[in-house]
């Protein structure tokens, strides 16, 4: 594998060719999709590298005194020996980055493989195609949250920590002096904490980024705009805290702080820069300076980073590990914006070239990432839906006393079982118009429940215009074309499911929803209106924690003859049926997927926003005696037990268990129909909103996407329905 090193003696960069490293016990080996470059630290390391043995000793004075300490221990000739075999070896750079967990070590069960994390330490998170984690320097990405962000969990818990230290309160007016990467982090934290936020620094674009950012104003510190902002904002009183996010050798950044703070403020001192305090300044308004440790508590302690002996959290409440698992929540929460601050992204190969534009200065930025190609194929995959801005339309309700006006288009053996029979004898609907393939099916329809013509011309339906709502209930390959022309002619539309078969056909669904206004749309997803399902959930209650769900579908084997068997036109059983499950999930957990991750035996595991998982097992090869569906809904310290629509049972402080077995498995259909036909009548909302239909459907898709590339995939709706664009 490669890795990016640097020999401190000549300032040599380089991406040398490195053993892999084992899978130790108590962490995880992680393959790197994206690490950051620390353009403080990082760059900083660097520029020394680059300096003569004389300016490496100015630049480090604490290294200096050590060698002195050995030669009074050791001698002159041992000590030299010593010195320069360690600056002619090389070093690692690199300590924040995002990967994929690509195996685990004894004692680990929080991750698994296949899970996305995000990593940190200078010594663990490197920039290598991979690197061995300990416990304590990991913390899952939560679902949705984009790997180049995760990438900046470290950086982001260094902010956080010296945030911390600070103990900010809402209302606060603080100063922020240097508008780097930690800098801007320490705005951001700052502004969503409820504190008033001025910033110093000598590049006007930095300062621009940081007002975007939630700063109320920042400049230049000769300027002479901050010290008015200052005054105005605490009336002459000063700033309640300072915090030190500049590098280099001036003593500027203290003063100003002295300058500028209330009496009794406080300094917090995160970036490395020059501390010569001013003594008469700092005395005379007993300012409390502090320090921050890197990415807080359990940092330089190996019982914590290297054995993974956690702090209680009743002793030491925020950890490197829970630093790192709050910023990755923020910035799931877009609570913590993380991508203006993304200036550029290089492809690993180009890390040392990337450096030393860095370090000579033709590159000017706030955070570099570098990608790892091979990393980004295997594990990042993104299925989206680009164009889902689209405004929920109402609809005019329909003359009082007016039948619903229906056309079908297909009459099968679904239709004929499932939704006909809950149609043809309620006195408000009146079916209209059957459109089969066959003439002789078309007008055994019509026989047997009452269509008032019969056709196999799709227009005879679409171009009605008395009709107001169009059942598509044909093969899987022509639902969304369908579906695509009836939203045009201004139908009402009940698709069964799938929806589409590919992420374009979905596309094209969706364009003709922004370009008719005509979002009156439902897909036959009949198991979240199932009576007995309903009764389970309204036991279970509101739901306030992370839930787990178990979903066994026990499908068993298609007859040979079965046009489900037709996957070149009709595409996968699971992509045909697959949606069904994931709605019923997604209603339970009322969200939308944003990662699917699938292998072979077609076992699909879904992540939610706000960290809720559920696991699909769609099963061929078992028992036909074993009921279909089983599920399991863990939470909160409840658990709801679904058995096949037939009983059902939720488990909490005290037992519920469904009163009865009902007559038959009522899996929601009439329930379902109802609403549809609701919703036309009344002109109201739509039973499922469009953005849940088209996040089920690339989540179905997704699977077999997953499957393919054995790698997750993220789902993205980067506008819904539902709200403007």
């Amino acid at each position: 594998m490669k890795q990016v090193v640097q020999n401190y003696k000549s300032g040599e960069l380089a991406l040398l060719e490195v053993p892999e490293p084992a899978c130790k016990p108590g962490g995880v080996l992680v393959r790197t999709v994206y690490s950051l470059i620390s353009t403080g630290t990082e760059m900083m390391k660097v520029s020394e590298a680059s300096l003569s043995l004389v300016g490496k000793a100015k630049a480090r004075p604490d290294q200096v005194a050590k060698v002195m300490q050995s030669v009074a221990t050791n001698g002159l000739s041992a000590t030299y020996r010593k010195v320069t075999s360690k600056l002619d070896s090389y070093t690692p750079l690199g300590y924040s980055l995002c990967g994929i967990v690509e195996q685990v070590g004894d004692g680990i069960t929080d991750v698994a493989v296949g899970d996305l994390v995000a990593c940190a330490g200078n010594e663990h998170a490197l920039h290598s195609e991979l690197n061995w984690v300990p416990k304590n320097l990991y913390s899952r990405v939560p679902a949705g949250v984009d790997p180049r962000h995760a990438a900046f969990g470290t950086v982001g818990s260094i902010a956080m920590q010296g945030v911390r230290r600070g103990e900010p309160q809402i209302g606060d007016v603080a100063l922020v002096i240097g508008l780097g990467l930690i800098g801007q982090l320490v705005v951001q934290l700052l502004s969503s904490s409820g504190v008033r936020v001025v910033g110093v620094d000598p590049d006007p674009e930095r300062c621009k980024l940081a007002e975007s950012l939630g700063a109320l104003t920042c400049a230049h510190p000769a300027s002479g705009i901050v010290d008015t902002a200052v005054d105005e904002l605490t009336h002459g009183a000063g700033v309640d805290q300072t915090y030190l996010a500049a590098g280099g050798n001036t003593n500027d950044p203290v003063e100003l702080a002295a300058k500028l703070s209330r009496d009794r403020g406080r300094v917090i001192d995160i970036g490395k820069c020059k501390l010569d305090l001013p003594w008469n300044a700092y005395y005379e308004k007993e300012l409390d300076v502090r320090f921050s440790r890197s990415y807080g508590p359990g940092r330089y302690d190996p019982s914590y980073e290297l054995e993974g002996r956690d702090y209680p959290i009743g002793q030491v409440r925020w950890t490197e590990r829970r630093n790192l698992e709050c910023v990755l929540d923020l910035i799931a929460r877009d609570r913590l914006d993380v991508e203006p601050l993304i200036t550029h992204v290089s492809d690993f190969s180009d890390a040392v070239s990337t450096y030393k534009s860095l370090n000579e200065g033709e590159l000017k930025a706030v955070a570099v990432l570098f990608r790892y190609p091979d990393a980004v194929a295997r594990t990042e995959p993104v299925v989206t839906s680009a164009r889902v801005g689209l405004i929920e339309h109402k609809a005019a309700p329909l003359p009082a006393g007016q039948p619903v006006r229906l056309g079908f288009i297909g009459a099968g053996n679904y239709a004929s079982s499932m939704l006909l029979p809950h149609l043809v004898e309620r006195s408000d609907v009146q079916l209209k118009h059957v459109s089969t393939t066959s003439a002789l099916s078309g007008a055994n329809a019509r026989r047997k429940f009452g269509f008032a013509a019969a056709s196999t011309d799709i227009d005879d339906v679409l171009g009605d215009s008395s009709i107001d709502a169009v059942f598509v209930v044909t093969r899987h390959s022509s639902h969304a074309e369908l579906t695509r022309q009836a939203l045009l002619a201004g139908k009402s539309v009940f698709v069964e499911k799938p929806l589409a078969l590919s992420a374009d056909e979905l596309q094209k669904v969706l364009d003709a929803i922004e370009e008719s206004g005509n979002d009156r749309l439902q897909v036959g997803f009949n198991r979240r209106f199932a009576p007995l399902l309903h009764e389970a959930r309204g036991q279970f209650g509101p739901r306030v924690g992370p839930a787990t769900v178990r979903y066994l579908v026990n499908a068993g084997r298609l007859d040979h003859s079965s046009w489900y068997n037709q996957t070149a036109t009709e595409g996968s059983r699971f992509a045909g049926e697959g949606g069904h499950f994931i709605d019923t999930v997604s209603w339970l957990l009322d969200a939308d997927p944003v990662s699917v991750y699938a292998t072979g035996d077609l076992q699909v595991t879904l992540g939610y926003p706000d960290g809720s998982t559920a696991v699909i097992t769609y099963a061929e090869t078992g028992s036909s005696g074993f009921p279909k569906e089983t599920l399991d809904l863990t939470a909160d310290g409840k658990v709801l037990k679904f058995d096949d629509f037939v009983r059902a049972s939720v488990y909490s402080r005290k037992k519920w268990a469904s009163s009865r077995i009902p007559k038959g498995r009522d899996k929601g259909q009439a329930a379902e129909v109802d609403a549809f036909l609701t919703a036309v009548r009344t002109g109201g909302p739509m039973p499922i909103p469009v953005a849940s239909l088209a996040a089920t459907t690339l989540a179905t898709l997704a699977a077999q996407s997953s499957v393919s590339n054995a790698a997750p995939v993220r789902i993205e709706l980067p506008n819904k329905a539902g709200a403007p664009a």
